[in-house]
């Protein structure tokens, strides 16, 4: 039996306090961890250390970016899918973990439909296919011929097995019927290092990973992996110019657990597209080579489910796979 007293006593607490209910029930209250399962210096990451750094001034408090990498993504992903769905634990990472990961690997961890909730897209980048300044090919065509001439001689870094620059380069050589040599590494920023050292020839790798090197000369574009010619880049001819049909577009997205409060999702998309609309942030993904990306949460989810198929098809075909 509740005691009238104790009642009461509640009661006029609350009255008396009107802001102690709506203080618990604001979100965010405290840190927010923002979990990137890509390496530090890649795209993803700095895209997520963008936008949490703008989602922190606009609401009052931190949203902390936390790397957490392995198996291409997974090790992360799988550990937000696991995470308490209160919107403490959100996620920003490349379609790679999302949509190509399942059809790339035998146990991802997690199932990109079932165990998370899509926020909204952030941003796309550019991706290129770079090569050390001394390497002899210029562009894609005569990398092209150099492979067909010495079958298995060039070595093409990545950021580690099952990375979205690892499988576009497994798709460029099956698209091109050429056999190079994969070298994978722990993150972009190591690949990248040993391509200025000349320990690997080639690399496919995002702007924001590379784009500092290209324009200090210590590597160059042989083309573009984007289906369209990039505003940073506008003299760097696309590979499909030289390869019809090949091409993608890389997106990066906020996820959270599956069970996350309707509200606080409809809240963190509200914000991402207020942050996207803000000068600065848009400056500094330009000066990456990235650009905004907005929709709302029922687009992103058509897009993840659409490119779920999509990317399964362009993985059994370039026969890529990773146990």
């Amino acid at each position: 039996m509740i005691c009238p007293r104790r009642t009461l006593l509640a009661l006029a607490l609350t009255l008396a306090t009107p802001g102690l209910v709506l203080a618990q029930d604001k979100y965010p209250n405290k840190p927010v961890t923002v979990v990137v399962p890509q390496s530090a210096g890649g795209a993803n990451d700095t895209i997520a250390r963008v936008i949490a750094q703008k989602l922190s001034e606009q609401l009052g408090q931190s949203f902390v970016v936390d790397n957490r990498t392995g198996a291409g993504g997974n090790v992360g992903t799988a550990a937000v899918a696991r995470a308490k769905a209160d919107g403490y634990t959100v996620m920003i990472t490349a379609d790679s973990s999302m949509v190509i990961n399942p059809s790339l690997y035998a146990n991802t961890g997690f199932d990109p439909i079932k165990d998370f909730e899509p926020v909204g897209t952030v941003a796309t980048a550019g991706y290129v296919l770079v090569a050390n300044p001394n390497f002899a090919a210029r562009n894609t065509a005569e990398l092209i011929a150099l492979a067909k001439q010495q079958p298995g001689k060039i070595n093409i870094g990545s950021a580690g097995n099952g990375t979205l620059n690892h499988l576009i380069g497994e798709m460029l050589s099956k698209t091109a019927s050429i056999d190079m040599v994969h070298v994978p590494y722990k993150g972009s920023a190591a690949a990248v290092t040993d391509l200025v050292a000349g320990q690997v020839q080639v690399s496919v790798q995002s702007l924001p990973s590379s784009i500092a090197f290209i324009r200090s000369g210590k590597i160059k574009v042989l083309g573009v992996v984007n289906q369209k010619r990039l505003p940073s880049l506008p003299d760097a001819p696309t590979i499909g110019e030289t390869l019809k049909g090949f091409g993608a577009t890389p997106w990066y997205g906020m996820f959270v657990p599956a069970g996350t409060p309707k509200h606080i999702v409809a809240q963190l998309n509200a914000e991402i597209a207020k942050a996207l609309d803000s000068k600065d942030v848009q400056e500094r993904l330009a000066g990456v080579g990235c650009e905004p990306y907005k929709s709302t949460q029922e687009q992103f989810a058509t897009l993840v489910r659409e490119d779920l198929p999509r990317w399964a098809k362009i993985v059994k075909a370039s026969g890529a796979t990773i146990d």
